[in-house]
């Protein structure tokens, strides 16, 4: 006897079942390009949203970094208080950070983009009144720093005194300025542009930087104030946790 042979498939319904395969094939295939092109669209938008810094952004950022400068000066302070020993290249290059960077492009910013516009406006006139009275009192103070933080100033008891009294008034003036400016000045600035008008300015400030700096001033001075930090000893983020 021979074994039941399975009758072979009609050729209709093998082709019917071949063209359902293929169809679904075909569709799952379509779908997935499509969801990898939106992808690929999605993150390319997203690429180019990121690189657009707002103005007020980037002088937020700035002022991180001037964060971080008195961060540094608070522990020259502590330092110099218990007559620990303190490195005089790390506040001397420290105060040279805010001179170029803070105060000769930062400032510089807002008081060339900024100041002119809201006074032109009549808006928080008397907020950059003051403002810029701090900005021409911190130059005197950063040129008094950059003085007095030698080994040789820091070996006499009485310079040493006034570099920490120096900074601790810098700190206590622009820990107050940065929060005012992040929370009051530069909103009311935003809310008199057109989006048109804080799209080209952040271009300006864009340019301004290439000029000063000839690349990102931005990135070079956060490299510079981390290095500071781990000359100090005070970089790792970790340590300033509470232990609870």
């Amino acid at each position: 006897m021979h074994a039941e042979s399975t009758p072979p498939t009609p050729p209709t319904e093998s082709r019917r079942a071949f063209l359902k395969i293929s169809a679904a094939a075909g569709t799952g295939i379509l779908i997935a390009g499509c969801q990898m092109t939106g992808k690929e669209d999605h993150e390319k938008e997203g690429d180019e949203e990121g690189e657009k810094v707002t103005p007020g952004e980037d002088l937020m950022q700035e002022h991180g970094v001037l964060k971080r400068i008195l961060l540094v000066y608070g522990e020259g302070i502590r330092r110099i208080d218990a007559n620990e020993e303190m490195p005089p290249e790390a506040l001397q290059n420290a105060a040279k950070l805010v001179r170029s960077f803070v105060e000769e492009y930062h400032e510089q910013q807002e008081e060339k983009f900024l100041f002119p516009r809201m006074r032109q406006a009549n808006k928080l006139v008397d907020l950059v009144d003051v403002l810029l009275a701090q900005h021409k009192a911190g130059r005197v103070v950063t040129d008094r720093i950059i003085t007095l933080s030698t080994l040789a100033m820091l070996r006499d008891a009485n310079q040493k005194k006034q570099l920490a009294d120096l900074m601790r008034q810098f700190i206590r003036m622009y820990n107050v300025h940065e929060a005012r400016e992040d929370t009051v000045l530069f909103p009311a600035f935003r809310d008199m542009l057109t989006k048109n008008e804080y799209d080209a300015l952040g271009e300006d400030f864009e340019k301004e930087e290439h000029k000063h700096f000839g690349a990102d001033g931005f990135d070079m001075a956060v490299d510079q104030v981390t290095g500071i930090e781990k000359v100090l000893g005070i970089y790792d983020l970790a340590q300033y946790t509470p232990r609870v």
